[in-house]
């Protein structure tokens, strides 16, 4: 399926870069004039793209005039927007190309060609949400975790390459690789490896040494577990087009975004474009720090502009964000974040594009910028863009772009009005609101206990920890007795005691990936951990430490600075390369820890440099958990606790007695910088693209099978041929009315995808384990959800199966429902599926902001498959109701000021909804119970492609 050709009705447009090129380009300034001249820059990307795809079809010049009039028309019309590219990772990618495997079936069985159903657009896809930590602080104590969250012996690893001796440390006694220390018939005694993606530089002699054993487990792992998935991965680049798979053990796919398939500027065919994406995670985003217009959508969404549609948007409200100031030298780029997201969270931007300027813009790094995009999600806006300035060009020669290339690409950007000063001048955008932040205001802080929204100044960690401990369940609060508040469970662990209290943290997990890409704030944490080590400070072992890089530059330049030692020395060890904590990945805590906790009641924490810690995602028994910069993961990992004040308290004595506190030890600015200058180079930047072409002996060596279909094997329980496409007719059926639905599940506010559709471990009681077990498969076979997502009839069983999730039909969290009208309390899979067996239909009933967090497709196909066919909600978020629209459950709104609760509905009564033949967008329904009381309700529609 080919991407629609141009009609080029603005060929006129076309011009020659300069006398010396043949680069042609479209000079979108000469359609506009002024108009053009006072568009925000992301408004200008979306105006080339349709200028560009102009083809009188699917992009018709009525679409090009409306955003050429974008200050008139905001909010008011609906647009096309081609992007350049699709960026899929595993647990979401996975879905997306089985679906196209299941269209060549489904295409062949209507008669015609399936060689013809492939992506249209450059799709890339990296294996990064596969890793789980089964081994960590090299434990070669520590037994795997398949998945099924009970410890194992590790099984028999397949041999490896061992590397050649090198050349001795002469004595270093820092240095923990496999070095010799230069005296006869003296080794480590190590098992070692060099992993071939990674190169890693001895920090005391700068010559290779092998990855750390921990990583080496992990990925072996990790390939054994996940090989059906690769394999099928592996097809799908065989034989599709435009699909090119970035293996397992390279990076986490926003950093591999950045780092090796940005372009910044497209040139195909000789003709320069700006580069564009989107894809099926919400931190697509973070690429709008390099100035690439990019932001997540559904999975639906995707598989159509894999098939050369077009996505399809209201024309956006702009707001202009000013920055002005410069932060303060405590202030790490996450606290930057943290702080730009709260106050856009409390502007409202929801659904609206952020576009940055000012002063202070110019004083950002990429990186931080890349940090502060990123997080756009967690504010609710739709993206939030840097326009390319002098400051993206010399990050991009930098990190080794062609010389050429990048001289050819600011004539470019010039010539289309997209390159950014910072004089001000009559050509200045104008926006639909501005915003002010001056970034001396903002103060270190951590995010937490439940949310990412909720921000904590550190200053105020210990009074608001306590003030959660008081007040009732809920977003900020445990309710835990006065009386209790104080209590300790005493633990033997390694031959010590040690003692757990409320607040204990219990896993500190340092992860540099999405709002912790940046160096800086990585060689902060190395930084911090050497002057630690240099005071006697420790962490005690019974916490879950981990150190997850986003890519092997990551610990390439922890590595060449010579702090990576002093990380390991407080027990944060690499793990591995790819998603861990922050989707639920967790090693099990130790039995001495869990029983603690149990025993005392005790609400410990997990502390993480990642970008989700919902409740029960770390861990099921860790009910606090905090978002945090990884200096301050390793420095709450040291206290042991987050019941602290670092202004009064020390961390910990030195050998001498002597109080430590955290200013002691917290590396300055200026040392992280010169840090920063002479280790992340060229040099890595470069090593590291060449690595990712050649692969990874292991996914090299990896057999797959080339024919046309997919050889669907009819016992795996990973890829299964989805039913989606069982009754494809080549006309779309009619809407359907709704006929005494009953509720399924009663839902209050911020319903998660992760409440929805989990992606951690599968509970050995649920639905899905019944269904593996049933299949001749043991728990520690059962992997994860997310590594399931291939498998229709497992994430059927997995839907609504977080422990989690609050019911209110069951009044406590739990992945149950009550069936109606028998009153059994089952699974919610077992309940749909008897409501299935009686023919009834199924809704939803939910509170504000259902389908929160991550762009997750299985959580609107899931509920598709038990048939639910409607959600009435308060609100939603956008890219899951697109999903919910992809699959065919009509979300519903409230009217403003009303919710189930002032409308006395129970959701024991069943629901009736008529749809008429012309459905348009935001036109009020009315619903009707089996109790007489009817009701108004809106369509909350919105096209997703013309």
């Amino acid at each position: 399926m080919d991407a629609p050709a141009a009609g080029y009705a603005f060929e006129y447009l076309i011009e020659t870069l300069n006398d010396s090129s043949c680069k042609k380009f479209f000079n979108v300034p000469r359609l506009g004039g002024t108009k053009y001249d006072v568009l925000p820059y992301s408004i200008r990307v979306l105006l080339e793209a349709a200028v560009r795809n102009c083809d009188g079809f699917l992009m018709k010049e009525q679409d090009v005039m409306n955003i050429l009039d974008w200050k008139t028309k905001q909010r008011n019309v609906e647009v096309p927007f081609f992007p350049a590219r699709v960026l899929l990772q595993d647990f979401t990618g996975i879905p997306a190309m089985v679906d196209f495997a299941a269209m060549r079936e489904a295409v062949k069985v209507l008669g015609g060609d399936p060689k013809k159903v492939h992506p249209a657009r450059p799709t890339d896809l990296t294996v990064d949400h596969s890793l789980q930590i089964d081994f960590n602080k090299c434990a070669i104590q520590n037994a795997p975790n398949p998945g099924g969250g009970e410890p194992q012996k590790a099984g028999k690893l397949s041999p490896l390459k061992a590397q050649p001796k090198k050349a001795p440390c002469r004595g270093q006694t820092a240095c923990r690789g496999s070095c010799d220390s230069g005296e006869p018939g003296r080794s480590s005694g190590k098992f070692s490896s060099q992993i071939e993606n990674t190169p890693i530089l001895c920090p005391f002699h700068l010559q290779p040494v092998p990855e750390p054993e921990t990583v080496l487990k992990n990925q072996e792992v990790e390939f054994g577990r996940n090989r059906e998935r690769l394999q099928f991965f592996k097809w799908s680049s065989r034989v599709f087009k435009n699909v090119a798979v970035i293996p397992p053990g390279t990076g986490m796919a926003h950093q591999v975004n950045l780092e090796y398939l940005s372009r910044v500027v497209f040139e195909e065919k000789d003709l320069l474009f700006p580069d564009s994406v989107v894809g099926t995670d919400s931190h697509i985003t973070m690429v709008n720090g390099l100035g690439i217009l990019g932001w997540g959508v559904g999975g639906i969404e995707t598989e159509a502009v894999m098939l050369g549609l077009p996505v399809s948007l209201t024309l956006p409200e702009v707001v202009g964000c000013e920055l002005t100031g410069s932060s303060n030298p405590f202030v790490t780029s996450i606290d930057v974040v943290l702080g730009i997201t709260k106050h856009l969270r409390q502007v409202g931007v929801a659904g609206k594009f952020v576009e940055f300027f000012g002063s202070g813009v110019s004083q950002l790094s990429i990186v931080d910028r890349t940090t502060i995009a990123n997080m756009c999600p967690e504010y609710g806006a739709t993206l939030s863009f840097f326009p390319v300035d002098n400051v993206t060009l010399k990050h991009l020669e930098h990190t080794g772009f062609d010389k050429a290339k990048l001289e050819s690409m600011e004539t470019y950007l010039k010539a289309v009005k997209l390159f950014r000063n910072d004089q001000k001048n009559s050509g200045e955008p104008e926006y639909s609101q501005v915003i002010q932040i001056n970034l001396n205001s903002i103060v270190p802080s951590v995010s937490g206990p439940k949310r990412p929204q909720d921000r904590v100044a550190v200053a105020d960690m210990k009074r608001d920890f306590q003030a959660c401990l008081n007040e009732k369940v809920g977003f900020k609060g445990f309710q835990i007795a006065a009386e209790k508040q104080n209590d300790t469970v005493c633990i033997q662990y390694e031959g010590s005691e040690f003692r757990l209290c409320h607040g204990s943290v219990v896993v500190a997990a340092v992860i540099s990936c999405t709002n912790n890409c940046n160096p800086s704030v990585m060689l902060a944490a190395g930084l911090l951990a050497k002057k630690a080590v240099d005071a006697g400070l420790r962490v005690n072992p019974y916490i879950r430490t981990s150190l997850s890089p986003g890519s092997g530059m990551v610990t390439h330049y922890l590595s060449s600075s010579g702090v990576l030692p002093y990380l390991s020395k407080l027990g944060f060890e690499i793990v591995g390369y790819g998603c861990s904590t922050c989707v639920g990945n967790t090693a099990p805590l130790s039995e001495a820890v869990l029983n603690a906790i149990k025993q005392g009641d005790l609400v410990t924490c997990g502390v993480l440099s990642g970008n989700r810690h919902f409740e029960g995602r770390l861990c099921d028994c860790v009910r606090a958990n905090y978002l945090a910069s990884p200096p301050l993961v390793v420095a709450y990992a040291i206290a042991g606790t987050v019941n602290i004040d670092f202004q009064t308290e020390p961390l910990g004595t030195d050998a001498t007695g002597r109080n430590i506190y955290l200013q002691d030890i917290w590396p300055s600015r200026e040392e992280v910088h010169q840090m920063e200058e002479e280790r992340v180079i060229l040099p890595m930047f470069k090593t590291l693209k060449e690595k990712i072409e050649v692969g990874n002996k292991r996914w090299n060596c990896l057999e797959a099978p080339d024919s046309t279909l997919f050889p669907w094997d009819s016992k795996s329980t990973y890829i299964r041929c989805p039913s989606f496409f069982d009754k494809l007719t080549k006309e779309p059926a009619a809407l359907q009315p709704i006929e005494n639905a009953h509720v399924l599940l009663y839902l209050g506010d911020s319903v998660t995808t992760d409440h929805i559709s989990p992606a951690g471990s599968i509970a050995r009681s649920s639905s899905a384990a019944k269904y593996l077990t049933h299949r001749g498969l043991t728990p520690r076979e059962f992997n994860s959800y997310g590594a399931r997502r291939g498998n229709d009839a497992v994430m059927t069983r997995g839907t609504f199966a977080n422990i989690k999730l609050f019911n209110k039909f069951i009044g406590k969290p739990a992945p149950k429902t009550v069936h109606f009208p028998s009153g059994q309390t089952l699974d919610v899979f077992e309940a749909a599926e008897l409501y299935q067996k009686e023919g009834v239909p199924l809704i939803i009933l939910a509170g504000k902001k259902y389908g929160s967090g991550n762009s997750r497709d299985w959580a609107a196909k899931g509920p598709y498959l038990l048939r639910v066919k409607a959600v009435l909600a308060e609100s939603y978020e956008k890219i899951h109701k697109d999903h919910l629209i992809g699959v065919g459950i009509a979300p519903l709104q409230f009217l403003p000021g009303e919710n189930a609760d002032s409308l006395g509905l129970s959701g024991r009564e069943t629901f009736s909804l008529t749809f008429p033949e012309e459905l348009s967008p935001g036109v009020t329904l009315n619903i009707k119970t089996s109790t007489g009381k009817v009701f108004g309700v809106i369509a909350s529609f919105e096209m997703m492609w013309k």
